[in-house]
């Protein structure tokens, strides 16, 4: 599946598409979430767009301050840093390089 925005007469609609391989749906495949790194903490580091994992910037335990990437996130192929939204301390990272994630996603927790 695949989410595109599509803009029609000025109107931005979101759409999934499903990819179909010789007319026939793909096999269900649960690709399964990875673990997260340590406890969540209680500040959510979320991405704003989709996209793929390019790197993960932090590690569990490390002290970031309000603005440090935390993630770079690989959105219309661009570089584009997640950053920290306070200082705090890395409590979980719950994504790994190379990931895909959707918008609203959490991709790491600080307290």
């Amino acid at each position: 599946m695949k989410n595109y925005t599509i803009t029609v007469n000025g109107v931005a609609y979101d759409v999934t598409v499903e990819e179909r391989v010789g007319g026939a749906a793909p096999a269900p495949a649960a690709a399964p979430a990875p673990a997260a790194s340590g406890a969540a903490g209680s500040v959510i580091v979320e991405a704003g767009a989709a996209g793929k994992v390019f790197s993960v910037d932090v590690a569990v335990g490390d002290s970031v301050k309000a603005g440090d990437p935390v993630v770079t996130l690989e959105v219309m192929k661009m570089e584009t840093p997640i950053v920290a939204p306070q200082d705090g301390v890395i409590a979980s990272v719950n994504v790994t390089a190379g990931q895909m994630v959707e918008a609203g996603e959490t991709l790491a927790t600080m307290n």
